[in-house]
């Protein structure tokens, strides 16, 4: 029963760590233009620091994940 009990201590832990993770992430959008006000159509969008990154579509726009660390 004993052992029962840690492994669902356990599991629960996990979840909730992961789940910590998952939630600590935020999104960003946005669009990337020249100075005319055209869009930029794949330009490189990155986070400082980290080898996350995207690139613009056709109307300049983006969307990324930044991890929480960052």
């Amino acid at each position: 029963m004993k052992s029962l009990t840690k492994k669902l201590l356990l599991s629960l832990a996990l979840c909730l760590g992961t789940a910590g993770l998952l939630l600590a992430q935020t999104t960003v959008k946005g669009v990337v233009s020249d100075p005319d006000g055209l869009p930029l159509i794949g330009a490189g969008v990155f986070v400082e620091g980290t080898t996350v990154g995207v690139v613009t579509g056709l109307d300049g726009d983006y969307t990324i994940t930044v991890p929480s660390e960052s």
